[in-house]
């Protein structure tokens, strides 16, 4: 069961439960892979509400293996989140909420 306070979130995908989190390691792989300067500018990004399919993988494939799951982004590419695309905007939202504050899910 997910711990908010640690930076955690519970997400449905393919009807499994996981715990998905995003570590000071997991950040800095979305920094390099957003070409970010530093965490301002990738929370600035992720506030902005212009989010990919591609930056949803990023973020919740990140998420999924700080959590402790051995899931690649092609592997969450053919799974499926409860309400589709828009159960992977909530996933990352949520995510992001949890781990820098609720500016970022409002975007």
């Amino acid at each position: 069961m997910a711990n908010r306070h640690r930076g955690e979130i519970d997400a449905v995908l393919d009807g499994k439960t996981y715990t998905l989190c995003l570590t000071l390691g997991a950040l800095a792989h979305l920094e390099q892979a957003f070409e970010s300067e530093n965490l301002t500018a990738l929370t600035h990004r992720f506030s902005s509400g212009a989010l990919s399919a591609q930056d949803l993988l990023r973020i919740v494939g990140a998420g999924l293996r700080s959590g402790g799951h051995d899931v690649s982004d092609a592997d969450l590419a053919t799974m499926q989140a409860e309400g589709g695309a828009v159960g992977f905007v909530r996933i990352a939202s949520d995510l992001l909420s949890v781990t820098f504050g609720p500016e970022p899910a409002h975007g």
